[in-house]
This record gives C-alpha cells, structure tokens and sequence, in this order.
C-alpha cells in the first residue's frame, strides 16, 4: 500500500502565524495584578468591601494578604451616600471584593 501524500492547506500555517504574532502581542499588553497594584500605589483608588461597602482615597501601602492601607479615604454606603471621612483606614484582606483605580478624586 502506498502512504497518501499529507494535503497541503496554504491557509492553515497563515493561520497559525497570525495566532501565534496574536498571542505574542497579547502576553506584551497583558498586566498582571501586581503591575496593577505597583501603578497605583499612592494614587485615588476605590476598594469595594463583601458587604457592598466602598472606600475611596488613596492608596499608601498593601501586603500579599490583600491588607490595605490608605489615606484621606471617604467611607460610602451601599447606596453610595458619604458615610463618613477618616485620616487613615487599615482594610483586612479578606473582606476586599475589588479594588479599582479611581479616575480623579470625587
């Protein structure tokens, strides 16, 4: 018996090429969370707690625990109203939803 000969599809490597050049562009825009958080170190941020409450100041320090500390932070509640305004707020990790780089200061 004689082996077929492989079919040559010309669109197939094009198509590879062109997810592989994808992919590479991808991995050079893509940043990580630690990027993220290393840009925004001393910038407004918002941080979004479990229970739907919200902070927004700025960011002065974190740890691998997601423990934030900030300053000049306004406290909102669940409805978004002004609840009140501290100096300093320490935020425990595990109750941080998200945090969310603030666009200019409210």
């Amino acid at each position: 018996m004689a082996e077929a000969a492989p079919t040559s599809d010309p669109i197939a490597p094009v198509e590879q090429d062109d997810t592989k050049q994808a992919e590479s562009v991808e991995k050079k825009n893509a940043r990580s969370p630690s990027d993220f958080l290393r840009n925004v170190l001393g910038r407004p941020v918002r941080v979004k707690l479990n229970s739907g409450v919200e902070y927004r100041g700025i960011l002065a320090c974190l740890d691998g625990f997601m423990n934030i500390a900030m300053e000049q932070t306004e406290e909102y509640n669940v409805d978004g109203q002004l609840r009140a305004k501290y100096g300093d707020c320490f935020i425990r990790g595990n109750n941080v939803l998200f945090i969310s780089a603030q666009s200019n200061r409210r």
